[in-house]
């Protein structure tokens, strides 16, 4: 259960990253509601998850998760650059992403 706890703790971090980027600098109320709401979220959940993984494995999980969710968002809904260097440095957090679910301790749910 920590590990979907801290899934979702990621996916609402690029909600935020993304959200934030539509507050136009804090100016669009519903925006800066839904940034401050999904901080929230995100934060509380990465802190239930903490309970039972280790501070080593699940903050650069969440980060890691926020990090190529934001990218993604940025390419697909924004219409962001892509290019080689980008993709590389994308497919190189998610294999480091791996091997901190891989390096958990056995006895982590």
């Amino acid at each position: 259960m920590a590990w979907m706890l801290l899934f979702i703790a990621g996916l609402l971090e690029t909600l935020w990253a993304f959200t934030m980027k539509m507050s136009n600098g804090f100016t669009r109320p519903m925006m800066t509601l839904a940034t401050a709401l999904s901080m929230l979220a995100s934060i509380g959940l990465l802190s239930v998850s903490m309970r039972t993984l280790p501070l080593g494995t699940s903050y650069p999980v969440w980060t890691g998760i926020g990090a190529v969710g934001t990218f993604l968002v940025g390419v697909i809904v924004l219409r962001e650059s892509l290019n080689f260097t980008r993709v590389v440095a994308a497919a190189l957090i998610v294999a480091g992403l791996l091997l901190m679910k891989a390096s958990a301790s056995p006895d982590a749910p």
